[in-house]
């Protein structure tokens, strides 16, 4: 018997978002993120499934090579460039494209020889100071480039932005001012907007957009929700009750016996916890969806299971379906409740959870 806890991926919702992108920003080509197991939904699936992607943004050589070797034809980018010269000679092999941020990569670059000149994309840091070269550094970098026989002479140039989340931050208007700039007079394709640009800030398009959460139908913007730009969620978290218990007033449940029935009431054990990957700090009031009908958890989360109340759930029974979050119920309540953020939760799946795909 399979474990009751299961993830469903919907490619139909996924093909949606990526619609989306497409109708927001429509004269921008489109770079979806599928870093960290395209966070949590499985990295060839999803890239299997946008056929019309420009190409496919990853962290690491890895997650390039798994795409090259399950047929993915489309542009890889490194995001985080190559970490040692050894890697230059598979990026060259897999025809990848990188990101450049450190003086150390160029060095690596002006010491190899390839087969095929490597299409560069030359970072800035326009204020957010994680990667990227400083604004007055950049002229000398891109000349370095072109003078390097291993680099595509067609250099793109990017930027990341900090916190286009937040629609009334200044700091986005000050990071495209500076990349704009820095980019003055540099030739070749710029990509700033990340899924908060591309919903939020028209301005940051320019003509490669990277969206990665919106493509997983959840909201990148404070305080917003999916279905707010009609997003749809790709991924369900589900399980079943396979306990129902009656319970007394006065009388405890979990662990540290901290949550008190406050009446006699039912009480439903689900099959998840944190070992499935639901998130241990979810607070008693997390909801959750018990035979579609809205409830909460209550007491503490385990490791293989969590109480819910089912005081408002009317002819509940065992085996009765559970959603922890997707259709229906949005991850990013679910976040706020456990105090963290729609991206943590999706990557931190557990992949012993049976994957069910619907087209």
């Amino acid at each position: 018997m399979t474990r009751p806890a299961q993830v469903v991926i919907n490619l139909s919702a996924l093909r949606n978002n990526f619609s989306k992108v497409k109708s927001v920003a429509p004269s921008a080509k489109i770079i979806a993120v599928v870093k960290a197991d395209a966070y949590g939904h499985g990295l060839t699936r999803i890239a299997g499934a946008l056929s019309q992607a420009d190409g496919f943004g990853v962290a690491c050589l890895q997650e390039a090579e798994e795409l090259r070797n399950a047929g993915i034809t489309q542009p890889v980018v490194l995001l985080e460039g190559p970490f040692s010269s050894a890697e230059i000679t598979p990026i060259d092999h897999l025809g990848l494209e990188i990101v450049v941020h450190h003086l150390s990569q160029i060095e690596i670059l002006e010491k190899s020889r390839v087969y095929n000149p490597v299409t560069v994309w030359l970072k800035v840091d326009s204020g957010m100071h994680r990667l990227g070269f400083s604004p007055e550094d950049v002229g000398a970098v891109w000349e370095r480039l072109k003078q390097c026989t291993a680099v595509n002479p067609n250099i793109r140039l990017m930027t990341h932005l900090a916190d286009a989340t937040d629609r009334t931050h200044e700091m986005t208007e000050a990071q495209l001012k500076i990349f704009n700039n820095t980019c003055d007079g540099l030739q070749g394709d710029k990509s700033i907007a990340n899924s908060a640009g591309i919903l939020a800030w028209p301005n940051s398009h320019a003509e490669i957009v990277r969206p990665g959460l919106m493509l997983y139908g959840v909201s990148p913007m404070e305080d917003d929700v999916a279905a707010d730009y009609d997003l749809q969620p790709v991924m369900t978290l589900r399980s079943k009750l396979i306990s129902i218990k009656r319970i007394k007033k006065g009388e405890t449940v979990g662990y540290g016996a901290d949550w008190v029935c406050p009446e006699d009431m039912s009480v439903g054990i689900v099959a998840a916890g944190y070992g499935d990957g639901y998130p241990r700090h979810a607070s008693t009031g997390t909801p959750v969806l018990v035979k579609n009908i809205r409830s909460q958890i209550i007491g503490k989360v385990s490791m293989d299971m969590l109480a819910v109340d089912l005081r408002d759930v009317a002819d509940v029974a065992v085996g009765d379906s559970v959603v922890l979050w997707g259709d229906g119920l949005p991850v990013e309540e679910i976040a706020k409740h456990a105090g963290t953020i729609p991206y943590e939760l999706l990557c931190a799946v557990h992949k012993r959870l049976d994957v069910t795909i619907n087209e």
